[in-house]
């Protein structure tokens, strides 16, 4: 537990040592940080890589164990003022669950919103996954999903 604590906090400090400032106002945001919740709670980075693709890393902690997950996510807008955005990309996710360790590829697709006099973001998504290993052999997870909250740098 405690890797995975340092694990976040250099996220964190990577995320924000290349994030841009903008203000409170701003419609855009190039690095969120904050909790995403589904049947658990995770920390959630979020950070744009180009104007239409961004890099989005969770560690939930559930009942399920220990889950890693990161999506590259394609951006498109939703609004004309360009504050609420579909995405979806292909990720890779990593649960850990008492001694198994459970890999697979996985999706992701959502929308994200962001406050215009608020320094934050909401988003909502689908995270459909292929579980390979840990003594469940090969499986289909259509049940994860998440709502991030984030503050937005």
């Amino acid at each position: 537990m405690k890797n995975v604590g340092l694990f976040f906090m250099a996220l964190v400090c990577t995320s924000m040592a290349f994030s841009q400032n903008k203000t409170d106002n701003s419609l855009t945001y190039k690095t969120g940080v904050g909790v995403k919740i589904f049947n658990g709670v995770g920390a959630n980075v979020k950070t744009f890589i180009s104007e239409k693709a961004a890099i989005d890393i969770v560690a939930f902690f559930s009942g399920e164990g220990t889950r890693f997950t990161a999506h590259y996510e394609f951006h498109g807008d939703l609004s004309t003022e360009g504050n609420l955005k579909w995405y979806l990309g292909p990720g890779v996710n990593l649960r850990l669950q008492d001694k198994n360790t459970i890999i697979g590829p996985g999706f992701i697709i959502g929308a994200d919103y962001k406050f215009k006099e608020l320094p934050f973001n909401i988003a909502i998504d689908w995270q459909p996954a292929i579980e390979i290993g840990g003594g469940y052999g090969t499986r289909f997870r259509s049940s994860w999903a998440g709502v991030a909250l984030r503050y937005t740098l």
